[in-house]
């Protein structure tokens, strides 16, 4: 494969990269979109995010090796390009920026119906275009400064997951007082681990697909790190830990200690749903705040 030459400046610093690589995977997805995803495969949900952080695991892995051989800021349609043809890059790379125009819409949405409930003296579109203006301007400043601002986001997400991690074990082992709440019978009880059929398992990976938006930025960002080859490779190889701490550990809390058929999972989301079983204060701003460092 041949190496692409350019003039990006290495301003990414090893700590923004590995809070990078640590948070990609983290999505708004996980925090609302998975109590779907639990609604609907019950406690088998489980092996969905299994399943889909198998597929992730294997594409980053894959990425990360060209990425080393060849850092490119085109990252998968350059290497597309290169060993298939240009059709193939000019396909990936407009179906790449056609996903993000879908997707920063709706994350700005989000956000400012999150911000419309602490404010709503301002519409939701005022703040949808603010963020949005926001966001570019912040892209547009220099890689450090990109790198600093999504440190600091990184590092909320990833707080808030060890917390809740933290917090749900000690429920399910009986060590939180006045919880009332211990155990893992609920992985059984209500219809079996599987009710719904593997079908719903199946079903549920397109929701929790959506979840592991981001994972790739981190290849993306290699033509702008210093030691690009050795800090993707850092990155890429903890990603197998990384999905198991956030993803299934915290599903599996979340399905042990809240039934699949309360209806705060579809409705509020999941980590809502065991902060407001578990009687923690303040739930829902909590999590709208966590949510929203998640789709800023």
């Amino acid at each position: 494969m041949q190496t692409h030459k350019n003039n990006l400046s290495h301003g990414l610093k090893s700590r923004h990269v590995t809070m990078l690589s640590i948070a990609g995977v983290i999505g708004a997805g996980l925090f609302v979109g998975s109590g779907r995803a639990i609604a609907e495969a019950g406690p088998a949900t489980i092996l969905a995010y299994i399943l889909a952080g198998g597929l992730v695991v294997l594409v980053m892995r894959m990425l990360a090796e060209m990425a080393v051989a060849s850092p490119d800021t085109g990252s998968f349609s350059t290497y597309a390009d290169l060993a298939i043809g240009k059709w193939a890059g000019y396909t990936i790379g407009w179906l790449y920026w056609w996903f993000w125009v879908l997707i920063i819409p709706i994350e700005a949405s989000i956000a400012a119906t999150i911000i419309n409930s602490w404010v709503p003296q301002f519409e939701i579109w005022v703040l949808s275009l603010v963020i949005t203006l926001l966001l570019t301007a912040t892209n547009l400043f220099s890689v450090k400064n990109y790198g600093e601002f999504e440190f600091w986001l990184a590092l909320v997400k990833v707080v808030a997951i060890v917390a809740f991690i933290a917090l749900g074990v000690c429920a399910i082992f009986g060590l939180l007082p006045g919880s009332g709440v211990s155990g893992v019978s609920r992985l059984w009880e209500q219809g079996g681990f599987m009710p719904n059929g593997f079908g719903a398992v199946l079903s549920a990976m397109l929701i929790t697909m959506f979840s592991f938006l981001g994972a790739e930025v981190v290849t993306i960002a290699a033509a702008e790190s210093n030691e690009a080859g050795k800090h993707i490779s850092k990155a890429t190889n903890s990603v197998i830990w990384r999905i198991t701490l956030f993803y299934v550990l915290s599903i599996f809390i979340v399905i042990a200690l809240v039934p699949w058929t309360d209806p705060r999972l579809a409705g509020e989301g999941s980590y809502f749903a065991v902060l407001d079983t578990l009687g923690v204060p303040n739930a829902k701003a909590i999590i709208d705040f966590v949510v929203l460092t998640s789709v800023t």
